[in-house]
């Protein structure tokens, strides 16, 4: 079932798109995107975290992939129409619970496309991806939460990190993204894909990259999902926060791929 803070937003009209924000679940910075989608579906937003509403009213634990899909499965159950599907896109973190969702969850959903999930354990070099990760989280233990940002932006990219900028910019452990440093990345990045799920629905999946993150850390894990899983890849405007940096032309081509009107 959906957390007890969990939220969602519904807009526009046609057929239902459950968009899976990246992070800790907060959709800010998607409003470009999603009123661009809603000209063609209608488009569900879904919080995992009710972060949207405002910073967390009380403790919130290790956030679980499972836990979000089956919040995202059981919103889909109240939304959805009988015998009507939904399609599903899912950014970065998102990315994951959509994957977790099509392999656990397959019956009601049309097309998933998962954009740069960094699944690290899929990688061949996953054991030191796992401990670039870990270094983010003891960075932060020890040096704060904007060095740990810090850190993790170097590894994304694939750069060397020889310590923080100065002065490290505050990150709040309350804030999204002090809750997806804290409580998400962790769990997330080591959460394995189920391989042989997807293959068995890899015509409905399709794994998405931006061209300007070739070479980086969750465009590799894309690439390599498609492989594995057989399922389709595509390019997308812009790099890993694609569809924040050029809504509309990514939300044009994501509603192409999913009405089959643009190829992969």
């Amino acid at each position: 079932m959906p957390d007890r803070r969990s939220r969602h937003d519904v807009r526009g009209s046609g057929p239902v798109l459950l968009v899976l924000p990246g992070g800790a679940g907060h959709p800010m910075g998607l409003e470009g995107a999603t009123e661009r989608l809603a000209e063609r579906f209608t488009v569900v937003t879904f919080d995992p975290l009710g972060l949207s509403a405002g910073p967390l009213d009380g403790p919130v634990g290790e956030q679980r992939v499972e836990e979000w899909g089956d919040g995202a499965h059981a919103l889909l159950g109240s939304l959805l129409p009988d015998g009507e599907s939904a399609y599903v896109f899912g950014s970065s973190s998102g990315g994951i619970v959509a994957l977790d969702l099509l392999s656990r969850h397959p019956r009601r959903l049309r097309h998933v496309i998962a954009h740069e999930p960094p699944s690290l354990a899929v990688l061949p070099d996953a054991a030191e991806q796992r401990a670039m990760i870990a270094e983010v989280a003891e960075t932060g233990r020890t040096r704060g939460l904007g060095a740990a940002m810090s850190r993790l932006q170097a590894g994304l990219l694939g750069h060397a990190w020889e310590g923080p900028p100065t002065p490290v910019p505050a990150v709040d452990p309350d804030t999204p993204m002090g809750v997806f440093l804290t409580r998400v990345l962790e769990p997330f990045t080591g959460h394995s894909p189920d391989l042989p799920a997807l293959k068995s629905r890899a015509a409905r999946l399709t794994l998405g990259a931006g061209h300007d993150s070739r070479g980086q850390l969750p465009h590799r894990t894309a690439v390599l999902l498609a492989e594995l899983s057989g399922g389709g890849f595509a390019g997308f405007p812009g790099g890993h926060l694609g569809v924040v940096e050029h809504p509309v032309e990514f939300a044009d081509r994501l509603a192409g791929l999913l009405t089959g009107s643009e190829a992969v």
